[in-house]
């Protein structure tokens, strides 16, 4: 069964690995990573501005050599992409 984690687990990831979230500066996304806790048991990261695929690709390899599962998808209905985040 999976254990909890938390969105400040996987900011930490982030920031530690040196990936700065993204800013709204009002015209426009300063490109980075947001993540949203998606239920006790997985977060969600979202990649803001240009670059999408790329910035997934890179937080997907930080988060799991960190020991996270990581699986890609898309969001029902807009078809973002965004990471699923879990502990094995």
């Amino acid at each position: 069964m999976a254990r909890i984690v938390h969105t400040r687990d996987i900011d930490t990831v982030l920031t530690r690995a040196c990936y700065p979230p993204s800013d709204w500066t009002g015209d426009g996304w300063i490109p980075g990573w947001h993540t949203e806790q998606a239920g006790h048991r997985m977060v969600h990261v979202f990649h803001d501005g240009p670059g999408e695929e790329d910035g997934l690709l890179t937080y997907r390899l930080a988060l799991q050599t960190a020991g996270f599962h990581v699986v890609t998808d898309r969001q029902p209905g807009s078809g973002r992409r965004r990471l699923h985040i879990t502990r094995p």
